[in-house]
């Protein structure tokens, strides 16, 4: 009478009662892996008790939440670790090092200078104090009387010396600014790039999640469907 009102667990060799008995083809497969992995043996056509089986559905539900948890640190460490890097590879970009020649330092100079108000009325200044000492107090029987060869002389070769030093300054700038745009453009392939690897794993992890969350409410519902029967036999 005992030998019928009982079975023998296939994976813990303990005896349980027979209304716990539940055959290895009605358990679900992802739970039925799980027990797969502590107890290889363990085939369909074997019985586990209701109460065995209720330990590896917890154990299914806490493994997949804790795997959530993991992976969702893994992908707050990605973006963190990209974000990292997109910071350190602007900052070169803005903090680059002066490795200016002697020579382009006062290009630079010159041409910063040449294209500023100060130099435009500096000039200005210089040629009228230049002309009114000649005409005014010198009575154009100074040192550069009018038509002021002098004058014209100097400023000549102002001009041909400054076009010059200007441009050597333009086309440094030309090609820091080739160099500026060589950058920018690897920062936004690179921030493209990232982005795409972000929405490829916020894709990857809401797909996984939403399969992980159907399997979990199949196996609460067996587990309410197990508490309903008990309750219904007792009743």
């Amino acid at each position: 009478m005992n030998s019928k009102s009982t079975f023998v667990s296939a994976i813990s060799g303990k005896e349980f009662s027979e209304k716990e008995k539940v055959s290895g083809r009605t358990i679900r497969v992802t739970i039925f892996n799980l027990i797969k992995e502590d107890h290889p043996d363990f085939d369909k056509s074997q019985f586990i008790a209701e109460s065995e089986l209720n330990v590896y559905r917890e154990k299914y539900i806490a493994k997949f939440l804790k795997s959530e948890v993991g992976e969702l640190t893994d992908l707050h460490k990605s973006v963190m670790h990209s974000l990292n890097e997109d910071k350190s590879f602007v900052s070169k970009v803005e903090d680059e090092v002066d490795n200016r020649t002697f020579g382009q330092v006062i290009a630079d100079k010159v041409a910063s200078f040449g294209g500023s108000w100060t130099f435009i009325i500096s000039f200005f200044v210089f040629i009228t104090i230049w002309i009114g000492s000649n005409v005014f107090i010198l009575m154009n029987k100074g040192f550069d009387p009018y038509p002021f060869i002098l004058l014209n002389l100097i400023l000549s070769c102002i001009a041909a010396l400054q076009a010059p030093v200007i441009m050597m300054s333009q086309n440094r700038q030309e090609e820091k600014d080739r160099e500026r745009a060589k950058k920018d453009y690897m920062i936004n392939l690179k921030s493209e790039l990232e982005i795409r690897m972000l929405d490829e794993k916020l894709d990857h992890l809401i797909m996984h999640q939403q399969q992980e969350l159907i399997e979990i409410q199949k196996v609460q519902i067996e587990m309410m469907n197990d508490i309903l029967e008990k309750v219904n036999s007792k009743s």
